[in-house]
């Protein structure tokens, strides 16, 4: 399967009427939340989203008739994403209880049934109708979608099948050292500058966190404060994916075998000199979309044991010599040879295939 997310182009109805499904959709959960607790506290049993819905069906849509202005898809699956949000919580560890959604934070739904892309750049949904798309949308059926605001845009995602595709290689090999002076050095001498999204726009983030924080809490001038911090972290994230597709799709489709580290990004995390910076990076997405793009374009992965000491050996003779990390150049004691210490690092990830 292949997923999709593009932004919608919406107009003022087609707004306000989105907007009638998220608050539909988080209504149910948080309906159903609240008698979970309520039946679990009086029966010590919790009702399942089946028995929830025919619940919600008597009890919750009679009461409300802005319940029928929507499709019947948007609180169904509300109350689905409950019932995995407790199988999670008592399955999963560290997975939290469930809590009451809010308006305006994470306000999604899901639809499905007779939905249908048209022209291109046009998709049909039920209850909605035909919405634009900023992007060209790919000739398939689709079952089911999900719409999802973020910071103050629509959003519309999907999956559908997908054939893998394998590509014409240019390499057959090759070694990657991420870090974060450079995102990638490639062991054929390539290298990603890393773009620094959020250090780059640290100050501005904290200008605008300001703002918010001495806004009154409740008033309007707040909530167009909250918007326009919302906008930039999400221009920030959606800097630090572009560079990370750019990167693995060069990746995937030109070479045959990428050989990788197999990162410790939590424990690198613990480091809180160097945390915003790895952060930064996207190392644990970098290895994710490398997975997944591998398998289109035909592409062996290869990652390397997490204690695969790349950066101590020489990539000319072999010699093993601690390596602390301020030393940005390799010298080797044995043989006097000298390289990046990236680059070496990368070298001896592309021969650690041949051991």
């Amino acid at each position: 399967m292949k997923s999709i997310k593009t932004k919608l182009k919406v107009n003022n109805y087609q707004k306000t009427i989105l907007a009638k499904h998220a608050g539909v959709a988080r209504h149910a959960y948080n309906w159903g939340l609240a008698t979970c607790i309520t039946e679990y506290e009086a029966t010590k049993k919790r009702p399942s989203a089946i028995t929830l819905h025919k619940r919600l069906i008597a009890e919750v849509k009679s009461e409300n008739p802005w319940y029928y202005e929507v499709s019947k898809c948007a609180p169904q699956q509300a109350l689905r994403d409950l019932e995995r949000a407790f199988k999670n919580f008592l399955t999963i560890p560290k997975r939290g209880f469930p809590k009451f959604k809010k308006k305006g934070k994470k306000d999604s739904f899901y639809l499905e049934g007779s939905i249908k892309i048209q022209k291109g750049n046009y998709i049909k949904l039920p209850r909605i109708g035909i919405v634009k798309t900023y992007e060209v949308l790919p000739s398939v059926p689709v079952k089911n979608v999900i719409i999802s605001k973020r910071a103050g845009n629509w959003y519309i995602s999907f999956k559908y099948d997908h054939q893998s595709n394998p590509t014409t290689k240019e390499r057959d090999i090759i070694g990657v050292d991420v870090g974060i002076n450079a995102l990638a050095t490639c062991s054929d001498g390539t290298k990603f500058a890393n773009v620094k999204a959020y250090k780059q726009s640290q100050k501005r983030l904290t200008r605008y966190q300001r703002r918010v924080s001495k806004k009154k809490r409740g008033s309007k001038n707040r909530i167009k404060a909250i918007k326009k911090l919302a906008r930039l972290h999400k221009k920030v994230a959606d800097i630090r994916a572009d560079t990370l597709h750019k990167l693995t799709t060069w990746l995937a489709k030109n070479h045959s075998t990428i050989v990788i580290e197999d990162l410790n990004v939590s424990g690198m995390l613990k480091n809180h000199k160097l945390a915003s910076a790895i952060a930064d990076c996207g190392f644990y997405e970098f290895k994710r979309q490398l997975i997944y793009k591998c398998e289109w374009y035909g592409t062996e992965l290869v990652i390397a044991d997490r204690f695969y000491p790349s950066s101590q050996i020489c990539s000319h003779c072999g010699h093993q010599q601690k390596m602390p990390l301020h030393e940005r150049t390799y010298n080797c004691a044995n043989c006097g040879f000298q390289a990046d210490r990236d680059f070496n690092a990368a070298v001896n990830l592309e021969s650690y295939v041949n051991k």
